[in-house]
């Protein structure tokens, strides 16, 4: 085919043809504008004490809010702030924010850090406090997933709790233990009988 022969064969752009483009377009943009409007956050920011109640119990209406309170002298707290900022980019339509639990409450004990709270209408919908709630010095990403979800923060994908294993073994190992241990248990009445 030559030139000449292919530039017959093209097909002239019509006013049907650029009214579809043209739908299709703004079709894309509105998709666009949604997904934009619903993913406004995407990040994990730091707030100060003063921005509490603005950022946190005053947020938007059905918005869901994770709040870290930290230290940055406690390695958990780091980790934690590490795996919120992961899942902030993973599901931006929750809003995640940071404080220094200074800035926020005064003499907060390092016991109890690192805390997170989640709120939604300015009413805290789960609370995790303190490094065992939190998920342990080893916490992993999926972990800190799963539990956000099961409070309703975020839409998770995982399909069961990455930690389900260990808390089988654990719960099993605390049912199956006695106070006793029947090796070394003698009844005080079977022995005045014999």
């Amino acid at each position: 085919m030559t030139l000449a022969q292919l530039k017959e064969a093209e097909d002239e752009f019509d006013d049907e043809d650029m009214r579809a483009i043209e739908t299709y377009r703004e079709k894309r943009l509105q998709e666009w504008k949604a997904l934009k409007k619903k993913q406004k956050f995407g990040e994990l920011r730091e707030i100060s004490g003063n921005q509490y109640v603005n950022e946190v119990t005053n947020a938007d209406k059905d918005v869901w809010v994770i709040i870290h309170l930290y230290r940055a002298s406690i390695p958990t707290c780091l980790l934690v702030n590490q795996h919120l900022s992961l899942l902030a980019r993973k599901f931006p339509e929750t809003k995640f924010v940071k404080a220094i639990v200074n800035s926020c409450i005064q003499h907060y004990h390092d016991n109890c850090l690192p805390t997170i709270f989640v709120y939604k209408n300015g009413q805290i919908e789960g609370k995790f406090i303190g490094i065992v709630e939190c998920g342990g010095i080893n916490l992993k990403l999926e972990e800190l997933e799963w539990k956000l979800a099961s409070v309703g923060a975020i839409q998770t994908d995982l399909e069961e709790n990455p930690q389900k294993g260990i808390v089988d073994v654990m719960v099993s190992s605390i049912r199956n233990t006695s106070i006793y241990d029947d090796t070394n248990h003698s009844n005080s009445d079977d022995d005045e009988t014999e």
